[in-house]
């Protein structure tokens, strides 16, 4: 029979690097027996461990039971003990009193791809912090990115990786499920991938389809019930170029539905009447910042600024309303305007709130006897917007300045004033024109009443 003590403990080699474990199975001591699959765990660094080997649905885990209470770092079990403990802890298995032994963590990486609930992006959600995102179930671009940028490819990019699925996919498409109703499809990477070109330009747009082609591509090969949305030709730089506005009609069943809408953030509405009111594009407005306001004016900086130019933008009334009080909750005098986190972040939640906005438009336009709205993105908007100033007589000079468009040629170069007053006069008359469509009958009255009086 197999024996045990602190002895032989005290004996066992220290390896050269890594660790080694020295099975003990059935040893026994002072009438104590050990259980099958206990053992001592032997560092490189001279740390002994009692460990019980085990199963877990089936699957090889070892778990610690504590140090020998001989180590110099510090112990708490003696070799008896630990063979109690490992002889309680290996019945409570057997009869089903234990539950499942592994940390958080572990349980969470190992049974993440189960297809039950498994998502997009899990933990990478845009408004979850370092510590919450530990809390989560991870999704597949975690799964992937722990398991084979991090592990099994160690890839120098994986922060790259991580990066660009936290800050362009997961507002997108994180909160979507691999499998079942509502499933991520090919429609919903198509519209992501053009939000992307518009905000972020078409070389970032190529580089999240080809992170994202990798990823699924990784999972679709470990399990066979996952179909990849993504495939052979569907993105092609500059064939994909969006040219959609929204009609007068859209625009008031719009504003009609974000004054409706349920189930999302209470920012969120002005945040969506912001895009139009200052032809921004989503994360220029989503980040808009206490600090970045002065009066009447908004500047956002250079560094988030996709011309890499500070971009000044007079806010008319109507933009202005949209701003807000200060969050409750929000610390001394700085804050994000359109926030989730009592003004800690800015919005970041595009996808879910989209899709309820898109019911809540489906909702009014059926009460009214009257087809679906077409597809649309948040960007369309910015483009609605310069597509009502050309609408309001605005010369084309002064709408490209609006949206931030650098001027090329030689006025370009040597053409340095600032055109604030234009700039102010054109979303002024943005702002009149975008009132007038959202309330035409107020409008006739107006014009019939002016006639009387003439």
């Amino acid at each position: 029979m197999q024996q045990i003590s602190e002895k032989i403990v005290e004996a066992l080699p220290v390896p050269g690097k890594g660790n080694k474990v020295h099975f003990f199975s059935g040893a026994s001591l002072q009438g104590k027996k050990a259980p099958a699959g206990f053992g001592v765990r032997v560092t490189a660094g001279g740390t002994k461990s009692f460990v019980l080997f085990h199963r877990v649905d089936g699957r090889k885990f070892l778990e610690t039971l504590g140090r020998w209470d001989e180590n110099e770092q510090g112990g708490t079990l003696t070799v008896r003990d630990a063979i109690v403990k490992a002889d309680k802890l290996a019945k409570d298995i057997k009869n089903g009193r234990r539950e499942d032994p592994r940390p958080e963590r572990t349980r969470r990486l190992e049974d993440g791809d189960s297809p039950e609930g498994l998502k997009i992006g899990g933990a990478f959600d845009p408004d979850a912090d370092e510590a919450d995102r530990e809390q989560k179930h991870p999704g597949l671009l975690d799964l992937f990115v722990d398991r084979y940028c991090r592990k099994e490819a160690q890839l120098k990019s994986a922060d790259q990786y991580a990066s660009t699925f936290r800050r362009l996919v997961a507002p997108d498409v994180g909160d979507l499920p691999v499998f079942g109703e509502g499933r991520l499809r090919r429609s919903h990477v198509v519209d992501m991938l053009d939000e992307i070109e518009d905000e972020n330009g078409p070389v970032m747009a190529d580089r999240t389809l080809a992170y994202l082609r990798k990823a699924f591509n990784w999972f679709a090969a470990r399990n066979e019930d996952f179909t990849n949305p993504i495939v052979k030709g569907i993105r092609t730089v500059g064939s994909n170029a969006r040219e959609r506005i929204l009609a007068d009609d859209e625009l008031r069943d719009l504003w009609t539905a974000l004054d409706a809408v349920e189930d999302v953030p209470a920012c969120y509405p002005r945040f969506v009447k912001s895009l139009l009111l200052t032809t921004t594009r989503r994360t220029e407005a989503a980040l808009m910042h206490s600090s970045e306001l002065d009066g009447e004016d908004w500047t956002i900086p250079a560094d988030r600024y996709k011309t890499g130019i500070d971009h000044v933008i007079p806010l008319s009334a109507a933009a202005q309303e949209l701003i807000g009080e200060k969050p409750k909750g929000a610390n001394g005098n700085s804050w994000f305007i359109f926030t989730t986190t009592a003004g800690a972040k800015g919005f970041a939640g595009f996808s879910k709130a989209k899709r309820e906005l898109d019911k809540a438009i489906a909702k009014v336009r059926a009460d009214a006897g009257r087809e679906p709205m077409p597809h649309w993105v948040l960007h369309d908007l910015r483009r609605t917007g310069r597509s009502l100033m050309s609408r309001a007589g605005v010369p084309a000079d002064h709408a490209e300045r609006c949206l931030g468009h650098v001027i090329g040629g030689v006025r370009g170069v040597y053409d340095r004033y600032a055109y604030l007053e234009e700039k102010r006069a054109v979303f002024d008359k943005l702002a009149t024109l975008v009132e007038r469509i959202l309330n035409p009958a107020a409008n006739v009255e107006e014009l019939a009443a002016r006639r009387v009086q003439a």
